[in-house]
């Protein structure tokens, strides 16, 4: 008898433990703002649209030959691929769209298409097709076209949430907007047990590359460069480019002038008893940086910038810049104005 009630009672435990572990689970959950949908969820989704389409005998075979098993368990971006498949069998402007984005290179213009932004079709239809132009368009790094597209979407009203929300972060990331990519980032991992490998690490490693960012440093300097070099490398000229040339050029002059003030302090006596400056640039690197010496005044627009400084005190700022600074952020620095000097961008 003693056995039988020490039994139950592990058996009673046991059970406790158990139901303590789902309802965590459960309420974990309940605090994800968004759940990756079901098969057959999206095929439900699915057939409510066609439902209002005049479908002929071989395109209603073409989709359930598509979609087979609506138990079968899909990555959500096979949901999103499916469900374009299926609209580009009932719907020519969908078609366009698929096939658009199954090109392999990106034109010097992208298109716009008239369907995206259509308030009077089917949100399942527009708001799948949005996310799946802006997926290419991420793909092809036109990050600001992609976010045109993605950024007003919501992952809880797409077959793809997970895609949605990688590809705002990659943007955001991209352009250096870190409380939005922060943001975005801690949603997507939300649900981070049932998300692929590949989006899950990659979605820590941008939350931890770009957590420690701040402004006016050299780091954000360095990523505005870069930016500002893979949109040349688009043929994407213009304001923007501009823009960022110039909120380089400035960060640059205070980051300069606030090394002036440091070394004129370190200078003054009391503060270190008049120590000596820093050790010139050798004369290796000071030939590295010369070609920063011709960038065009206009290239950078206002008469106080970097473009209108004298030769002589360019290559004296430059070695101000490169005097103190690791080895890469010099070679950036380098390779910017060198790239101005080369394509002078107006």
């Amino acid at each position: 008898m003693r056995k039988q009630i020490i039994h139950l009672a592990v058996l009673v435990a046991i059970s406790a433990v158990g139901t303590r572990w789902l309802t965590a689970a459960d309420e974990l959950e309940k605090r994800a703002s968004w759940q990756i949908p079901t098969t057959a969820a999206v095929r439900a989704q699915l057939d409510e649209f066609l439902a209002g389409q005049k479908l002929d005998e071989a395109q209603r075979l073409k989709v359930d030959a598509l979609w087979g098993d609506p138990t079968e368990p899909l990555e959500s971006s096979q949901l999103l691929d499916r469900l374009a498949a299926t609209l580009s069998i009932v719907e020519p402007r969908a078609a366009e769209v698929i096939a658009f984005c199954e090109s392999t290179e990106p034109p010097l213009v992208v298109p716009k298409f008239a369907l995206l932004d259509d308030e009077s079709v089917a949100p399942l239809v527009r708001d799948n097709l949005r996310l799946l132009y802006g997926r290419w368009l991420a793909q092809q790094h036109l990050v600001d076209e992609s976010l045109d597209y993605l950024g007003t979407l919501e992952a809880e009203k797409v077959v793809d949430p997970v895609s949605l929300l990688f590809y705002q972060a990659v943007g955001q990331h991209r352009l250096l907007a870190k409380n939005e990519c922060l943001a975005t980032v801690t949603k997507l991992l939300e649900n981070e047990e049932t998300l692929p490998r590949r989006y899950r690490t990659l979605a820590k490693l941008m939350e931890a590359d770009i957590r420690p960012l701040k402004t006016d440093s050299l780091d954000e300097i360095a990523r505005m460069m870069d930016d500002v070099r893979r949109r040349l490398e688009l043929a994407r000229a213009g304001k923007t480019v501009r823009m960022q040339e110039e909120q380089v050029v400035a960060k640059l002059e205070k980051l300069i002038e606030e090394l002036e003030k440091q070394q004129q302090q370190q200078q003054q006596p009391g503060n270190g008893g008049g120590s000596q400056p820093s050790a010139p640039m050798q004369d290796s690197q000071a030939a590295q940086m010369r070609g920063a010496g011709e960038v065009d005044p206009k290239s950078l627009g206002k008469k106080d910038e970097w473009g209108n400084l004298p030769p002589k005190e360019r290559q004296e700022v430059l070695q101000q810049i490169g005097r103190d600074l690791p080895a890469h952020f010099r070679e950036t620095i380098e390779e910017y104005f060198k790239r101005l000097a080369q394509d002078g961008v107006r």
